[in-house]
């Protein structure tokens, strides 16, 4: 069994990000991997990484999660063109894994996923999430789910009602899944 981390959502419970980051999760939940989901309401609850109010524990429950897992699907939405403060915030905390062995996201398959109202603000925002996982050692899944969300997008109870959305997601899942089985069985 293997350890999946999903990161993402915004300050809105149950947002269209965050129903996207457990749709995507749930294709590695089938496969009955533990999945461990730190959504908007825990990364507004974090303070600013090393700011005010940070402490060594600060976030700790996050970045244990990350330090075992074997692979990440990260979600934010497109805000401006670019990722949300609250998301970067939660990824600066990966800068505890700096004097780790397996330091930062190294060897760790990570999916990606943006929402937007818009098409260019969800490409421009997965261009910097690719980035900072390049940055942090990760390697981003081929195929990362930059989507165009409506209010129409899931109903009431979560689900997807857009089978073009409901297939890249599940695309993200089964590619974050595949890529860290195939390095298993090669390492």
């Amino acid at each position: 069994m293997s350890l999946i981390v999903g990161i993402g959502g915004t300050t809105r419970p149950d947002s269209s990000t965050e129903q996207a980051l457990r749709l995507a999760c749930s294709e590695a939940e089938r496969a009955g991997d533990e999945v461990r989901i730190f959504d908007g309401s825990y990364m507004t609850s974090l303070p600013f990484y090393h700011g005010p109010g940070w402490t060594p524990d600060s976030g700790r429950e996050m970045v244990d999660a990350i330090r075992d897992c074997d692979a990440l699907v990260i979600a934010s939405p497109g805000y401006h063109g670019t990722i949300s403060g609250v998301l970067k915030n939660a990824l600066d905390y990966i800068e505890e894994l700096a004097g780790d062995e397996r330091i930062y996201l190294h060897d760790r398959p990570v999916g990606l996923i943006v929402t937007a109202h818009g098409h260019q603000a969800a490409v421009t925002a997965m261009i910097t999430l690719r980035t900072i996982v390049h940055a942090l050692r990760g390697w981003p899944t081929p195929f990362g789910a930059a989507l165009r969300i409506g209010p129409d997008t899931f109903d009431d109870a979560g689900s997807c009602v857009d089978p073009e959305v409901a297939k890249q997601l599940r695309i993200v899942g089964e590619q974050v899944r595949f890529v860290f089985s195939q390095g298993r069985a090669e390492g």
